[in-house]
């Protein structure tokens, strides 16, 4: 159901004297949520809340607050140091951990603990055990490294590719080579006149084929697998051996059999959830393959191997392909995705799932999972790939969404808060509202700086000197999560991903999809739709083949289990299965609206039993009556609904869909989620520029809240009625975001949002800044004087070069022309965020520029006080330039981003501390 409000609950527990528990515990997390739902309902229809409620941030949970990735190199791990890194965790503001074992450390191998070993099982208890005292939740990869795989896992279980060999023999010939009875899995012969023989039972037990070509010439395909080569990657102690075979369902109960082992002789504390990171298996056959290809496809597909490997006529190979690649496709979907879910949920684990370059329809395995989770690397950051996790989870009825955030982000050492901030608010606009950082090292307190470090992480750990000012990220995350968490997904259309038409494609054998390069997603119609609807201030989900079967026409609306769209919509397509084409049809009748953007589908998709399915979609299509409605735009009534075919945005007026006219203003990016009685709108500037207007909103509003994530504040927003629609006025600086909260009918009274305009110039705050060195290292330089801001390399002091850490800016200075009062503080250029305090008061943390602040001065004698953070880069950079040897991991070891041996000794110096200039503007409130 939509309305599912918490995944944090644990299934009963088979073990009798946990279970009254157990279920006790369900049933007080179930119904907490209800009661506060019916209790927020009642009060916004009938306007009963206590006044200025509506004003206030949900609660902060654990839920709400951001994660990390925790992994556990040679899971040389101890209490004494799991226990002191939770602290520093929690008091950082993380909500939880995902323990990720993974390959080890030199000199630390006495340490190592065997990935489900019982002593393993143990320092995973105490890290449940611990983080809960702490308020904090744990969850678990269900696999060491990645992906699924390991010792348990032989050449017969492991991900395999097929091996195609061919031989031509004329009439009269038998064929030399000998073959495996064992290893080969089809034998067939292709004659002339379309003569098909299937020889695989005449493969003796010597590898001879007992056979001789009848007349003519004949083609013969031996196919057979081999192991892929592919081993679990950065495989953890205990952990080692090939990854599974992904579309085959006995590999994945046999590699489950080893956690039941490890769980069945376990009593303690268990984790929260388990985990399968983003597809990287090597694999494009199974041993059972051909007999499964038969029950999805319903033909041999033995009979059209030509076909398969590309020698056929064109059609034909694009057809079987298609069916080849549908299948592995189904077989994720509805055999082997499945196995490992359902035993977690019946061993009482919530799923995490990142499906994500899988060579199948994302939608459906996403969906499978409680929390899909998608991930962005690098620069490659396209919201509308991450859009898959949160559509499937949307669609599905899922409350969470979750993204492995920082992924190689940017070089080691050097990324800042600015830029973590900047990647939250583009997975919060794509939909994801449970951030997972990427992430932190266990590291023992013996460890040496910069003790010990993941190859392809931002580096959130409290060795680096940004941690610093981290609370203030998180405590931004767990605002913005707060508000993106509750209530519901309130997007109009279901884009409906036609990849019959991507798997229609003669070359290769498998599709490569994955979040890094997405040509074949922005090379097809449904990106080039998509992306238009993005730009265009529309809303949207995507929906698959299988999840249309499930949708049903509700008061003319779309209804599936996680909610109502209005309308669906199909992006230029030619070929379309016959029962998606009938589904839409039937929706239709019932009182669905139903878009094809330019044309209505041209065929059916695959080959097998084509002329029949060809025959019905024939039929179908007959049912659609199309007539001119206007420009570029035909009509078919069907039953209670309709069928609309031409352009896509003309259609969505047609259909009485409303965009976000907000987004013509460049850079503006919104999510919008409903609640009972309104919406919220998370609205994030990706612009270079300040934002200073008003935004026309598509949702009817009575009253608007404004609600500053970074800063907490929050005030009743200004409003007004324009031609019908409600405009709000926005002042949201570049790299900006503020949540909207929204109120259809209801009047809120309470403080007024603070609108602030300069009253004149600017002002240069000079005179003597005192600086003092008062956190990091490896030495604290020696505190200085000076009338000039400037980064703090550029001082002889050797000790300030090679400094990652904390300074602190004092000066005192008067008010211009000693008159207080109310100024923008405007920190100008910061190395690289910092903290604000004025006259002993605080003002807060900064950590994305523009760095300002609103400041209340006195006329004489103003203490400013600015604690400025660098990143780690200048104290890396040292280490490498002396040659000490901190790169000690095993396996991959440590690389730069571009997968080179990683060395920092020829980097220039960042600039660091307090550029400036630092000036004051006058301010006065701007009536609105």
């Amino acid at each position: 159901m939509r309305r599912r409000f918490c995944t944090d609950m644990k299934k009963n527990r088979r073990q009798s004297p946990r279970l009254l528990s157990a279920a006790l515990a369900i049933i007080i997390m179930l119904l907490v949520p209800v009661i506060s739902l019916l209790i927020l309902s009642s009060s916004l229809v009938a306007g009963e809340r206590p006044a200025g409620s509506a004003l206030s941030w949900p609660e902060i949970s654990q839920q709400t607050k951001p994660w990390t990735w925790w992994w556990w190199p040679g899971s040389a791990v101890d209490t004494a140091d799991i226990a002191r890194q939770l602290r520093i965790f929690q008091r950082a503001g993380l909500g939880g951990v995902q323990i990720i074992p993974i390959y080890g450390v030199d000199g630390w191998e006495s340490h190592y603990i065997d990935f489900l070993s019982p002593k393993w099982m143990k320092m995973m208890g105490f890290t449940v055990a611990e983080a809960h005292r702490l308020g904090m939740g744990v969850d678990m990869a269900l696999e060491s490294g990645w992906n699924f795989g390991g010792p348990a896992i032989t050449d017969k279980y492991a991900n395999a590719l097929v091996v195609e060999k061919t031989f031509d023999l004329s009439g009269g010939d038998q064929l030399a080579d000998t073959l495996s009875p064992t290893a080969t899995q089809a034998l067939m012969a292709f004659g002339p006149d379309g003569r098909i023989v299937d020889l695989t039972g005449k493969i003796g037990t010597g590898g001879r084929v007992h056979w001789t070509a009848p007349p003519g010439e004949w083609h013969l395909y031996a196919i057979s697998q081999r192991f892929s080569s592919q081993n679990v990657k950065r495989a953890a102690p205990g952990g080692h051996g090939p990854m599974l075979n992904p579309f085959y369902a006995p590999a994945m109960h046999r590699y489950l059999r080893w956690f039941d082992r490890a769980f069945d002789h376990y009593k303690g504390p268990e984790p929260h959830a388990v985990f399968q990171d983003s597809y990287e298996y090597r694999c494009d056959w199974s041993p059972d393959f051909f007999a499964q290809f038969e029950k999805f496809r319903g033909y041999k597909l033995q009979n059209f191997l030509p076909a398969l490997f590309g020698n056929a006529p064109s059609d034909e190979v694009e057809r079987v392909k298609s069916d080849y690649r549908e299948t592995v496709s189904d077989l994720m979907a509805l055999k082997t995705d499945p196995i490992w879910i359902d035993w977690a949920r019946r061993r009482g684990f919530v799923t995490t799932y990142q499906a994500h370059g899988a060579p199948a329809n994302w939608l459906d395995l996403y969906a499978d999972a409680d929390i899909p989770e998608t991930e962005m690397f690098h620069l490659d950051r396209n919201p509308l790939i991450s859009k898959f996790a949160s559509s499937a989870a949307h669609v599905a009825g899922h409350p969470l969404t979750g993204a492995e955030t920082g992924t190689w982000l940017g070089e080691h050492f050097t990324v800042t808060l600015a830029e973590l901030k900047y990647l939250a608010d583009d997975m919060f606009i794509s939909g994801i509202n449970h951030i997972f950082y990427h992430g932190t090292c266990y590291s023992p307190a013996a460890a040496r700086w910069p003790g010990w470090l993941f190859y392809a992480a931002t580096e959130m750990n409290p060795r680096n000197s940004i941690w610093h000012n981290v609370p203030a990220l998180n405590a931004y995350v767990a605002r913005c999560q707060s508000i993106l968490q509750a209530g519901w997904p309130d997007n109009d259309i279901l884009l409906y991903w036609p990849i019959s038409d991507l798997w229609n494609n003669p070359h290769g054998m498998l599709p490569d999809m994955t979040v890094s390069d997405t040509a074949w997603f922005s090379s097809q119609p449904i990106g080039h739709t998509a992306l238009s609807l993005w730009n265009r201030g529309y809303s949207f989900d995507y929906v698959s083949d299988r999840q249309l079967q499930t949708a049903r026409t509700v008061a003319g609306k779309i209804d599936v289990p996680g909610g109502r769209y209005r309308v669906i919509l199909s992006p230029p397509c030619d070929l379309m299965p016959v029962q998606t084409f009938r589904r839409f049809l039937t929706l239709a009748r019932n009182g669905a609206t139903i878009i094809f953007e330019s044309h209505l589908p041209a065929d059916v998709s695959g080959w097998g039993h084509l002329a029949q399915r060809r025959a019905e979609f024939k039929k179908l299509f007959g049912q659609v009556h199309l007539a001119p409605v206007e420009k570029d735009l035909q009509e078919a009534k069907l039953g209670r609904g309709r069928i609309l075919v031409g352009d896509g945005e003309a259609a969505l007026a047609r259909a009485g869909v409303v965009r976000e006219p907000m987004t013509d203003h460049t850079g503006l990016f919104f999510i919008r989620r409903s609640f009972h009685g309104g919406w919220n709108y998370f609205i994030a500037n990706r612009h270079g520029t300040d934002f200073d207007g008003w935004v026309t909103i598509s949702r009817p509003a009575r009253s608007v809240v404004l609600m500053n994530p970074l800063t907490g504040n929050t005030g009743v927003a200004s409003v007004r009625q324009v031609h019908g629609q409600t405009q709000v006025y926005l002042q949201l600086p570049h790299g900006g975001s503020v949540i909207l909260r929204v109120f259809a009918n209801r009047k809120v009274n309470g403080p007024a949002w603070t609108y602030w305009q300069a009253d004149s110039a600017s002002t240069e705050i000079t005179g003597d800044w005192r600086v003092t060195f008062i956190y990091g290292g490896p030495v604290l330089p020696a505190p200085f004087e000076t009338t000039r801001l400037g980064s703090w390399i550029a001082r002889s002091d050797t000790n300030a070069q090679r400094f990652a850490g904390t300074a602190r800016y004092t000066i005192t200075f008067d008010a211009p022309a000693l008159h207080g009062g109310r100024y923008l503080l405007d920190l100008g250029k910061v190395c690289q965020s910092a903290r604000v305090r004025l006259n002993g008061r605080n003002l807060g943390t900064v950590i994305t520029p523009p760095f300002r602040v609103p400041a209340e001065l006195r006329p004489a004698d103003n203490v400013l006080e600015i604690e400025v953070t660098n990143v780690t880069a200048n104290r890396i950079r040292d280490l490498d330039r002396r040659h000490v040897g901190w790169k000690i991991f095993h396996d991959i070891n440590f690389v730069n981003i571009d997968y080179k041996p990683f060395n920092a000794s020829n980097w220039s110096l960042y600039d660091s501390g307090l550029i400036g200039p630092v000036t004051l503007t006058p301010l006065h409130v701007l009536d609105r």
